[in-house]
């Protein structure tokens, strides 16, 4: 079973999220800042990462940076899932390591399509 770290300082988004994950077939961690997916993925490496952009201690995009640098922080498929839409935040999340970028908010459909799109699962349909 493939593993995703949600990473959102709003429970009700991890919760969420969780749930369309889990009903994928994803075993899920949570964690509420990057400090905390740090230590997440120090302990295990996740096989995907749904990552806010705007949370305390640690920034998504700060997280990113310092994943990329960790060993086997290459490995995870990390997608954004963020209010954040403009051009330069996409494209800076983008040249930071992300695979892909998810607007808030989302539903099953989105989380699929695009998990699909970075082969972290079978496209539907």
């Amino acid at each position: 079973m493939k593993t995703c770290l949600v990473v959102d300082d709003s429970r009700v988004v991890r919760k969420v999220a969780r749930k369309i994950l889990e009903d994928l077939d994803f075993e899920c961690e949570e964690a509420e800042n990057g400090q905390e997916a740090m230590h997440a993925c120090a302990r295990q490496m996740p096989d995907a990462v749904l990552l806010d952009w705007n949370m305390p201690v640690l920034s998504g995009i700060e997280f990113l940076r310092r994943l990329r640098k960790m060993s086997g922080g290459e490995e995870p498929k990390v997608v954004f899932c963020t209010t954040e839409n403009d051009l330069a935040h996409i494209q800076e999340a983008l040249s930071a390591g992300a695979n892909e970028y998810i607007m808030k908010p989302f539903d099953s459909d989105i989380i699929q399509t695009k998990f699909a799109q970075v082969g972290l699962m079978e496209a539907v349909g």
